[in-house]
């Protein structure tokens, strides 16, 4: 397929203008990011958005490899002299890469299988005569013996040669594979049985005699199912109606009546249980589990951009508690910029003498540093710890709150070489204290420094393809932090390296500046860093912000090519460049710009319409965290106790993660509770992220609390009922 050919098969596809897709394709080629396209390109592409830009680039790189491989096969085909028109044109009809292999299946050199056994053995002749099925042919042992020889003892032996190799092409007929996929897909069930007692079973437990259609199963299911298969738990098997499916293949081979019929009907049922039925079996499994880690990945990355997205706790002095019973309460204070201002390791739950020590400690460490905010880690001993400082708010009525956070990853982070470079002087156990206030502090800026894996935002993370897992997540990554953007004098390398254009050794090449030469007075001093030439400053220039600098420009999201322009703009409204370093003189010229402005602008400053817009936006938000429109995670004062919840009462809480099946939400305890998708609306909807995401704020009633298995049943639906 020629070039033009892809970019509208591309255009098709994804519903859009092919000038478009060759836009985006000319600026990809020409080392262009997707954040930066999508931020600054936006005239040349149309205003293609990042998930737009990104289905492009797969589907471009898929027909890449599809034409790859087609040009193979036809290599290999003129090679074995098999090349011909037919063939070429089935090449060209075919959309996907199944459909391929399957047209180079009958010609693909094969290993040792006893159609290749037979051949050698010269019965090639007598399968074609079997194939062609002439009713005046002479009978099958009549027929075989010519082919009788030391390789073939008997007519029997020269039948069931012949047979075999019938088989071999009866397994290589296209049409009938494609049949026979998609009626696996329609007809098939997977059952499941259990491998082991039931007491052993653990969660696998609910799919003993389990059974489901294929076409229903959900992608956590056959997650889980998998798993349970892996770990020799669960035998899964895919039921299908076998003999009509033999059936069929005999009436698609057997035209009429001939000596041959019984041997071809035969051939064909071996056909189907020793060669295509496994085969297929294989594909619709793999198919199945490709598309729910598909899914498990979709909805890991969505969970984790939502979680990026949270707004940070700004102006707060932040204690960090990483709790233990048998090596204590780890303990950090940092302050609004993450700086290190005291920490230590107490017994909050072991004797009252121990406990009495370290809460007095504590108080005092609240007390001389001015905390507003605990950050208490999920961990081992939390809810006990939780308990502690709850009592200790109220009886020492210290003004602070505490909120739990998220500690996946920390122990991790805490022994790496970045936390070993960024801290020093401290003990790894303190490190994951400091980690636990930051990543309250900054969700962003800290959790770039944390295996995604560990974040533990997914459903089955680490059981599907890890490849495309990292692939996913780093995009979530890049395009969040390019979405917020950071401060170029503050951001760590870990946050840098996601900015567009840097690399992990241009992020450090930043640092190591900054260190030598101190805070950068502009973006145009990058160009002085070590390896970061102009074509990377156009890509990452855009995304960094430099605070109190030479350039008041530069505090903003728009980009260096365009400050002539934005200068103009606002001299249009009355106001000078240095204006917008005085947050009241800001505030009135945001308060005059107005977005239906833009094609008068245009006209009067001779450039395009959507430069206009996009400069305006950015001036209307300068100097607020894209952050800001995110709710904040829920504090408290107080802790809940399980014993104290009653079904009926309303509770409130953070979504903490989302599922195919639902929405954990944190409201306290050490447990979430889980909102079923049954239970979150009213109204109609495809995924539980169409109605809640990580972070959110929701009101829920208790539907039932099991306390011995530590479940908690929550509906978000039925909170107006409960209003009313």
């Amino acid at each position: 397929m020629s070039e033009d050919k892809i970019i509208q098969q591309i255009a098709t596809d994804q519903h859009i203008r092919p000038n478009q897709v060759a836009a985006a394709l000319r600026l990809f080629a020409d080392g262009n990011t997707v954040p930066f396209i999508a931020r600054y390109r936006k005239e040349a592409t149309g205003v293609l958005d990042e998930v737009q830009l990104r289905n492009i680039q797969a589907q471009y790189e898929y027909e890449q490899a599809l034409e790859a491989r087609k040009e193979t096969i036809r290599q290999s085909l003129m090679d074995q002299g098999l090349w011909s028109n037919t063939l070429r044109q089935q090449l060209l009809a075919a959309r996907q890469l199944q459909d391929v292999e399957d047209i180079y299946l009958p010609y693909r050199p094969k290993k040792r299988t006893k159609a290749s056994v037979a051949r050698a053995a010269g019965l090639e002749p007598l399968a074609d005569l079997f194939w062609k099925q002439d009713p005046q042919a002479p009978a099958p042992e009549e027929a075989a013996r010519p082919y009788v020889s030391p390789a073939v003892p008997t007519t029997e032996d020269a039948i069931q040669g012949a047979a075999n190799i019938i088989a071999e092409r009866c397994s290589e007929l296209a049409p009938f594979r494609r049949y026979l996929r998609q009626s696996f897909r329609q007809d098939g069930r997977i059952l499941c049985a259990l491998q082991v007692e039931e007491a052993k079973a653990g969660p696998f437990l609910s799919y003993k005699e389990f059974s489901e259609h294929v076409r229903t199963l959900p992608s956590h299911r056959i997650l889980a199912i998998n798993r349970g298969e892996a770990q020799k738990i669960l035998k899964v098997s895919l039921q299908v109606p076998a003999e009509a499916y033999i059936k069929r293949l005999q009436e698609l081979i057997i035209h009429g009546t001939s000596p041959y019929s019984q041997i071809l009907a035969d051939a064909a049922a071996d056909s189907y249980k020793r060669l295509m039925g496994p085969q297929i079996e294989r594909e619709v499994r793999n198919a199945l589990t490709e598309k729910a880690e598909r899914q498990a990945i979709r909805v890991f990355a969505g969970n984790l951009r939502s979680l990026l997205l949270q707004p940070p706790f700004a102006g707060q002095t932040i204690l960090g508690l990483d709790p233990g019973f048998r090596t204590g309460c780890k303990a950090a204070v940092i302050d609004a910029t993450g700086k290190v201002l005291d920490y230590g390791a107490y017994y909050l739950t072991g004797s009252e003498k121990q406990k009495k020590e370290g809460t007095a400690a504590l108080t005092a460490m609240i007390r001389k540093h001015g905390v507003t905010l605990i950050s208490i880690g999920n961990g081992t001993a939390s809810y006990e710890t939780e308990q502690v400082i709850s009592q200790l708010i109220a009886d020492q009525k210290l003004r602070c709150r505490y909120i739990i956070a998220n500690e996946a990853g920390a122990s991790v982070y805490s022994a790496s070489d970045l936390a070993r470079e960024e801290m020093p002087d401290l003990d790894v156990t303190i490190r994951g204290a400091v980690s636990i206030a930051r990543r309250i502090q900054d969700p962003l800026a800290e959790a770039v420094k944390i295996d995604p894996q560990s974040i533990g935002v997914g459903q089955y993370q680490h059981d599907v393809n890890q490849k495309a897992l990292n692939a996913a997540l780093d995009a979530v990554f890049e395009s969040v932090v390019n979405y917020v953007g950071v401060d170029l004098n503050t951001a760590s390398a870990a946050l840098l390296q996601h900015i567009s254009g840097l690399t992990a050794a241009t992020a450090g090449n930043i640092v190591a500046y900054r260190r030598e030469k101190g805070p950068f007075k502009n973006r145009q001093e990058l160009l002085a860093v070590n390896r970061l030439g102009p074509a990377t400053f156009t890509q990452c220039a855009g995304f960094l912000r430099i605070a109190g600098g030479t350039e008041p420009l530069d505090n903003t999201s728009v980009h260096p090519e365009s400050y002539e322009l934005a200068g103009q703009i606002i001299e249009h409204y009355g106001y000078c460049e240095d204006d917008i370093r005085d947050p009241q003189l800001l505030q009135e010229l945001q308060n005059r710009l107005q977005m239906n402005a833009a094609p008068g602008l245009a006209a009067e400053l001779g450039t395009s319409e959507q430069s206009i817009r996009d400069i305006l936006e950015e001036l209307r938000k300068t100097g607020r965290d894209a952050r800001s429109e995110f709710p904040q995670p829920l504090t408290r004062q107080h802790v809940v106790s399980l014993d104290e919840l009653q079904a009926g009462a309303l509770v409130q809480g953070t979504v903490q993660n989302v599922v195919d099946f639902g929405a954990f939400v944190d409201f306290g305890l050490k447990i979430p509770g889980l909102v079923h998708r049954s239970e979150l609306s009213t109204h109609p909807f495809h995924h539980p992220m169409d109605i809640v995401h990580v972070g959110d704020i929701v009101t829920c009633v208790i539907l039932s609390v099991d306390a011995p298995r530590k479940r908690i049943a929550l509906s978000m639906k039925r909170v107006q009922q409960h209003k009313r």
